[in-house]
């Protein structure tokens, strides 16, 4: 009998689907509801434990893990009239995924907690669906002391890096700053790599020349090629980022701080959507430039 906790997983998609699977791996029982029927099929097919509901899935599980694409989708799931705080009881806790804004996301954990007892921890991940996949996201974790140190197993589970930031809500602030970053890295790479290939050279060479230095990183290494081989298949969709750094820019003009670079890459992104974009991969921002 494993002593792991059983899990219910709402939002096998693009991110949950290949952590569910990687659970499943560990040795937990993973339990699931998705709206869209093919990823409850694929899932399925992985040894998920499906469910036809929200409120069953809950049901079925110590530990309630969303992991959706929007702060609606979140609001809607755990709120709405068959949404989990109508059924979740203590001991159980959510561990939420998702990339929620920080003062909304802030009036979920309070409001969960006064109707319900239960904790929410905020658990935002960067890394990708590979990452998610094979158990080494970054993991940025806002919760108290106690709860944090109940779940933290499972969390080691899924990540390479592991950071209790604060507080509950924490990890939502470090996720909208990990989001600025990305998206302003990602408006810069796809400039280098228009001006690479204008310029006459090998451009495939430059991360190769560009290692090591201060211009080299992760995100530059891994969106670079695929720029340049115009390899615009979804490993986070366009669309996510733009509503990631619309997140940023409100939270940024909630504490008045000027973020002209965040404001440049918005506005690249929402171009890139307008182009009918918004499904293809955030590294598609090259079609821009390029145009």
């Amino acid at each position: 009998m494993s002593d792991k906790p059983v899990l219910s997983y709402i939002g096998l998609g693009l991110m949950g689907l290949p952590m569910a699977k990687h659970l499943l791996s560990q040795g937990y029982s993973v339990h699931g509801y998705d709206i869209n029927p093919d990823a409850q099929q694929q899932a399925k097919k992985h040894g998920v434990k499906i469910h036809a509901d929200v409120q069953s899935t809950v049901l079925a599980g110590n530990i309630i893990l969303l992991n959706l694409p929007t702060f609606y989708a979140v609001e809607q799931v755990v709120f709405g009239d068959h949404g989990v705080a109508k059924v979740i009881r203590p001991p159980q806790c959510i561990i939420d995924f998702s990339t929620n804004p920080v003062n909304q996301g802030r009036v979920c954990i309070d409001a969960l907690s006064k109707q319900t007892g239960c904790a929410w921890i905020d658990a935002p991940v960067s890394g990708g669906p590979v990452a998610s996949g094979n158990g080494s996201l970054t993991v940025m974790v806002g919760a108290n002391a106690q709860d944090f140190e109940r779940v933290e197993d499972l969390l080691k589970n899924v990540s390479a890096r592991l950071t209790l930031v604060g507080p509950p809500g924490s990890g939502l602030v470090a996720k909208t700053l990990n989001q600025l970053i990305v998206g302003c890295l990602h408006a810069v790479i796809a400039e280098s790599a228009v001006l690479a290939e204008q310029a006459g050279i090998d451009a495939s060479c430059i991360p190769v020349a560009l290692a090591g230095g201060h211009a080299d990183g992760i995100l530059f290494q891994q969106i670079f090629p695929r720029m340049l081989e115009k390899d615009f298949s979804p490993r986070g969709y366009a669309r996510q980022l733009l509503k990631d750094l619309d997140m940023v820019q409100s939270f940024a003009a909630d504490l008045k701080i000027p973020t002209p670079m965040t404001a440049q890459a918005q506005t690249l992104y929402r171009m890139l959507v307008h182009m009918g974009h918004a499904e293809l991969d955030t590294s598609a921002i090259v079609k821009v430039i390029d145009r």
